[in-house]
């Protein structure tokens, strides 16, 4: 339909005779067109159908104004960089020790520099992070100043020492710690050689007052912030808004001492034999997956942890201790790679703690699609020989 949408204020306008006491009006005058165009929701409903599937979907993005009409030309958003805040002069340093595996940001790291923004920004005072190497993250989190520390690799008494060292040598008012396996073993031995108190396992911290529960969570500690404090997952949101500085910081750090441990590496799990809950990189298969032969292969080339849907472990395809969701094991892992999962609720669930998720499934409008960072619509069943393809021409290369 290409006629005008009719304005019955302006049609009367147009066919009024001028100059009578009484309104007449000529009807046989040609009206003007006004409005604007009708819509053909036939034609916009064909144009938004989504080819190939089996249950009619519409993508809704495809809408236009009428038949063989273009869509109005929209001017694309400029997204703005967000604002540079700098503290010249901090009255004091709020100090951050991640744990910061292979020199990334943890989640949990980024909830600690957002507990540091906190204190610092309510005392005038400047967020400091102590790492191994810079990187590119620590602006994005909050961090003003960055000290890299000479100790490398597991050697926790050199950190120890390090840090000890930063808190004798700077303005040093607080130093946040990771409630983790390495982060709260770190935080104990700086405050036996200090001699402070630590506040360890905080479950919320403000400016003015830090609390943790304790006796069988029967009663709640509560206390002003004290100078060394261990933050437990999920205390605090991460910093989020503006971006810092993160300037170098020149710091003498006296001679390394020899400690009791000689020499130390890290030794990775096997990513076949590890918990879900403990796993890095899951990569599951759901019902769009036949070939299990295939997926064990992928697997297996990209070091994950293999998981599945209910449906799949209710099939007796893969074992119940590989369930995903709610009713199966709840995930933290860096990356979860879901082939062929449609994502019911509960799977969702289970997969809500995970940084960064991608997904392969034919339809478009899937839930796991939604909520994927990289999705491809496609067959799992075709992906996945694709990628162990490139997987071998890549070890080739």
């Amino acid at each position: 339909m290409s006629r005008s949408r009719k304005d019955p204020r302006t049609e009367r306008a147009t066919h009024r005779v001028e100059g009578s006491i009484r309104p007449r009006f000529d009807l046989a005058a040609a009206p003007a067109a006004t409005g604007r165009p009708r819509r053909d929701r036939r034609a916009e409903e064909r144009l938004a159908l989504v080819p190939g599937t089996v249950r009619r979907r519409l993508d809704r993005t495809q809408r236009v104004a009428a038949v063989g009409a273009l869509p109005a030309p929209t001017t694309p958003a400029v997204e703005t960089p967000p604002r540079l805040r700098t503290i010249p002069e901090p009255a004091c340093l709020v100090a951050v020790v991640p744990d910061a595996p292979g020199g990334r940001l943890t989640p949990h790291d980024r909830q600690l520099f957002g507990a540091a923004r906190l204190l610092a920004d309510a005392n005038g005072g400047a967020v400091l992070a102590l790492v191994e190497s810079w990187s590119d993250e620590l602006a994005i989190a909050g961090a003003d100043r960055v000290l890299p520390i000479p100790a490398s690799g597991y050697d926790p008494e050199a950190k120890a020492l390090a840090l000890l060292s930063v808190l004798d040598g700077l303005a040093v008012r607080h130093v946040l710690f990771p409630e983790s396996a390495d982060g709260g073993d770190l935080a104990r031995r700086l405050a036996a050689l200090s001699g402070e108190a630590l506040f360890a396992g905080a479950e919320s911290l403000s400016a003015k007052a830090v609390t943790r529960a304790a006796q069988g969570r029967r009663i709640e500690q509560r206390r002003a912030p004290p100078r060394l404090i261990s933050l437990a997952t999920d205390a605090v949101a991460p910093h989020a808004g503006t971006l810092h500085e993160a300037l170098p910081v020149e710091f003498a750090f006296p001679e390394p001492t020899a400690g009791a441990i000689l020499s130390a590496e890290y030794i990775p799990a096997d990513p076949a034999k590890v918990s879900l809950a403990e796993a890095d990189f899951v990569t599951s298969a759901g019902n769009g997956v036949t070939d299990f032969e295939v997926f064990r292969a992928l697997v297996a080339a990209l070091g994950a942890t293999p998981g599945a849907s209910r449906m799949v472990c209710d099939a007796g395809l893969m074992p119940r201790a590989a369930q995903v969701g709610a009713s199966g094991t709840v995930l933290e892992a860096r990356c979860y790679f879901a082939l062929g999962i449609a994502g019911a609720p509960q799977h969702l669930q289970g997969v809500a703690r995970c940084e960064h998720v991608v997904a392969v499934n034919t339809d478009l409008h899937a839930a796991m699609i939604e909520r994927a960072g990289l999705a491809i619509v496609a067959d799992a069943q075709e992906v996945m020989p694709a990628l162990l393809r490139l997987i071998a021409e890549e070890k080739r290369g």
